[in-house]
């Protein structure tokens, strides 16, 4: 299918193939007919990775009435970076449009610098929780005619504890608006929230974990033992001139001794960790992203809600130990049409993980030597 074909405006086609974006995904397929077509409530379910901002994004973009200058819709993410990530493609995906504005806010920012913002005319918030209702409290922001809230993440919003957050916001919207809620697992305290705030007829789209994990990458893993891993990733890298990527370890020491380990042989590394500030993140999201760092040693936790362009490859340096977190951290590289490699170094111990991993994701692994 092609997006003209699922009744995308020419507009915002025009958008999506400058940004290479040109081939409907999955979740696409699925979620863009119904939502661009029906005034519905909407459940869908599928992993990071998979092109969800666009399967909601192009939707609530079409319904926005652009002279109308209230905010008609809002978008609801659990971290800043995934915020900001939404609010950029939405800004790329409206290039030749009516103008329509959106706006992101979150906390680890000055309130009083997104409250001048938001005095200007605003279609769309794109929001973490408690910020918005720090800004709701203060009387900035009214959701009272929004048109369509979305949730992203929404499952990642509850296990951060923004439950009591999302309750409240989602009181507030009572009425003739929708709610599409976008979610990679469906947890029961997730049910909870749905039972309450979502349409019993609400349409519900559901995608594979097989079809979840992105066709162009090339999956390898390398056996070794543990005192060689350091040397087999750095033979690798040495491979890779220019290319850029990130690392994965389970566990947040893992990640400072290997970032540490990195610089003493003179690689650009950041670190990305649970533990960090916001302003530390930010400036190691910004290096990243100027090229003056080649690499990030990060944990899954950490890793959320970033969006990197063009990254060559990913590697496990220590397998994750949840199968969707496989997908997060391979889904880091080929987007957007590209290609791209994840490589995984192991013992000979977790041959059994890689073998349960391409049962379970439906993707070959090819060995290294």
């Amino acid at each position: 299918m092609t997006f003209a074909e699922l009744g995308v405006p020419k507009n915002i086609i025009k958008g999506l193939k400058e940004m290479g974006i040109t081939i409907p995904t999955k979740i696409q397929e699925q979620t863009l007919p119904v939502l661009l077509q029906n005034e519905t409530d909407f459940i869908g379910k599928a992993q990071t990775g998979t092109g969800k901002t666009a399967a909601f994004g192009i939707p609530l973009l079409a319904q926005i009435d652009p002279r109308k200058t209230h905010t008609q819709a809002l978008i609801l993410a659990p971290t800043r970076e995934l915020g900001q990530q939404i609010a950029k493609q939405l800004f790329k995906f409206t290039k030749y449009t009516d103008k329509i504005f959106t706006e992101s806010v979150y906390g680890g920012e000055k309130i009083e610098k997104q409250i001048s913002r938001l005095n200007r005319p605003t279609h769309i918030i794109v929001a973490t929780p408690g910020r918005l209702i720090d800004l709701i409290e203060r009387n900035v922001v009214d959701i009272s005619k929004i048109k369509t809230i979305v949730m992203d993440e929404a499952d990642e919003m509850l296990s951060m504890g923004f439950k009591k957050d999302l309750t409240t916001i989602l009181s507030k919207t009572k009425g003739q608006r929708n709610v599409w809620l976008f979610s990679a697992t469906i947890p029961s305290s997730l049910d909870e929230i749905i039972n309450r705030y979502v349409d019993s007829r609400a349409i519900k789209v559901t995608i594979d974990r097989s079809d979840t994990v992105n066709k162009g990458i090339e999956h390898q893993f390398v056996v070794g033992d543990e005192v060689n891993k350091l040397d087999t990733l750095t033979y690798f890298l040495k491979t890779q001139n220019e290319g850029r990527g990130i690392i994965f370890t389970r566990t947040k020491v893992a990640a400072r001794t290997l970032s540490k380990q990195l610089r003493a042989k003179n690689y650009d590394v950041g670190l990305l960790e649970g533990e960090m500030t916001q302003k530390e993140r930010d400036k190691v999201m910004r290096a990243f992203r100027k090229k003056t760092v080649q690499l990030l040693v990060s944990t899954d936790v950490a890793a959320r809600g970033i969006d990197v362009e063009n990254l060559s490859f990913v590697i496990h340096y220590q397998l994750p130990d949840q199968t969707e977190y496989y997908t997060h951290r391979s889904g880091r590289t080929a987007r957007a049409g590209k290609t791209g490699l994840s490589l995984a170094l192991i013992q000979k111990s977790e041959l059994k993980i890689i073998r349960d991993l391409e049962k379970q994701l439906g993707i070959r692994f090819n060995q290294v030597r």
